[in-house]
């Protein structure tokens, strides 16, 4: 499986603590912001925060950016890899399937459709 992108998702207690803690104290700057969440340059990776409600995955997970859904997913199922929710086009674009590891820790497989504003986007 490729993997293009990642980033750690976390979705904390106190949202605007944990926000002001990540770019006031740590001083990280924001890669960006969207309705429901803010995501930081994290060194060679990226943080992303998530408002409580705003996606339903646990307390935390590891978010892949794959090339190819369909071909990642196939791949995965072919290791024995149950997948705990199956592909779909979110709401808010993105092409997602959910498994997990071995501690029951989301995984989000992602593709980025063609068009949609994170491939599009320069900044």
């Amino acid at each position: 499986m490729e993997i293009l992108s990642s980033r750690i998702l976390v979705r904390p207690r106190d949202w605007e603590s944990s926000r002001a803690f990540y770019a006031d104290t740590l001083g990280l700057a924001v890669a960006r912001e969207f309705p429901g969440g803010v995501v930081f340059f994290l060194g060679t990776g990226y943080l992303e925060l998530s408002k409580a409600g705003a996606v339903a995955i646990g307390d935390d997970a590891l978010w892949l950016q794959v090339r190819s859904l369909p071909s990642a997913v196939a791949e995965l199922r072919d290791k024995g890899v149950t997948i705990t929710r199956e592909p779909v086009r979110e709401p808010w674009g993105l092409d997602e399937c959910w498994i997990a590891d071995p501690d029951g820790r989301a995984i989000v497989l992602v593709e980025i459709p063609p068009g949609h504003p994170i491939r599009t986007d320069t900044r």
